[in-house]
């Protein structure tokens, strides 16, 4: 029984040890554990640089000003047309060309476009330029040789020796009014110099008409050229300047000094003109002045109060370009109808004078 016992006893100790063991080994590994980071937060670090990167993107608008900084230089490309039309200058008739085909010496040659438009070419005969600039003409006629098989893959440069279709037209309150040729790359100033300068009744108004360009370019010139030099502006082959007659009104009869007085900015009163005429004289009849006009309907005679105006009784009047402005004498009588005939007797001998209102 002894025996029996003490072996029982020998296997519930067996059994308790094995347990204890167990036990241990499960406390061991759950202390070790907590020191072992969670595999969700490290996967979790590494993404959260990748969430800041994802919010940069967002700011990158504010580096679009380059770009609408770059708008403005566009536009202002857009309009320096000298540079650009300067390619669109065409041929024409009476031009005369330098053809030449590289390393084909016998194919260059010299010729006048005709007045149809054509010039006459060795192997390819005549050849239709007129409204066709340098580079299109130079691609047409390297066409037509490679076409007939005359030269393989031919290269032609055409230069313009004497452009007569792309002169200079200067019309209007010039010297010498008429066309001007040979005047590439010159400037405004040059060409009305060249023209002989301006007339005494010349505007400062002008105008130029440009090929390609449906509105004429306007430049208002001071009285003074040597005085503002940014109306020189510079002139294209084929311009047209048209420079206008400046508005005159004529202030004649029995006034200091008749005169035609050129107002070519501003406006003119009755009163500032005859002012600017030394006044009227004490024989001058006041209240038979009258404002000759020319109108769509025909010459028109109104009459003026002036002695009203000088005392300030009725307003002063705004004269109109080409008005003529008569003071008759006292004591003599004009008759109905004849006034107009007297003023534009006495304003054919007036003195022109430029006035700055």
């Amino acid at each position: 029984m002894k025996s029996g016992t003490s072996g029982g006893t020998r296997r519930g100790q067996s059994i308790l040890f094995f347990l204890l063991t167990v036990f241990a080994i499960a406390a061991m590994a759950a202390a070790q554990e907590p020191s072992t980071p969670p595999p969700a937060e490290p996967s979790q670090q590494p993404n959260e640089p990748a969430e800041v990167r994802a919010v940069h993107p967002t700011p990158q608008p504010k580096v679009n000003p380059p770009i609408t900084a770059e708008s403005p230089t566009k536009v202002e490309d857009a309009n320096k047309p000298v540079s650009d039309e300067s390619a669109l200058v065409k041929l024409g008739p009476g031009d005369l060309i330098d053809v030449n085909v590289y390393n084909v010496p016998e194919l260059n040659t010299k010729v006048r476009v005709g007045n149809g438009g054509e010039v006459y070419l060795p192997l390819i005969d005549y050849v239709h330029v007129e409204g066709l600039t340098q580079e299109e003409a130079q691609e047409l006629i390297e066409k037509r040789l490679s076409d007939g098989g005359f030269v393989r893959s031919p290269h032609v440069s055409i230069f313009v020796d004497d452009a007569s279709s792309q002169g200079v037209t200067v019309i209007g309150e010039v010297q010498k009014p008429g066309i001007y040729p040979d005047v590439a790359d010159r400037k405004l100033y040059e060409v009305v110099s060249e023209a002989g300068g301006f007339t005494a009744s010349a505007s400062r108004k002008i105008a130029i008409l440009r090929r390609n360009r449906p509105e004429p370019i306007r430049v208002d010139l001071p009285r003074d050229l040597a005085d503002d030099a940014k109306g020189n502006v510079t002139i294209m082959p084929g311009d047209t300047i048209t420079v206008p007659r400046a508005p005159i009104i004529y202030v004649v009869g029995d006034v200091a000094r008749p005169s035609g007085l050129l107002v070519d900015n501003g406006t003119l009163t009755v009163l500032q003109a005859l002012a600017l005429v030394g006044g009227t004289n004490h024989t001058a009849k006041l209240g038979g002045a009258r404002i000759i006009r020319k109108t769509p309907a025909g010459m028109t005679e109104t009459k003026l109060e002036v002695k009203k105006m000088l005392e300030a009784k009725i307003p002063d009047v705004t004269l109109h370009a080409d008005d003529i402005l008569f003071v008759p004498i006292s004591g003599v009588r004009v008759f109905a109808g004849r006034t107009f005939e007297a003023a534009m007797a006495a304003a054919t001998a007036v003195t022109v004078y430029t006035v700055h209102p």
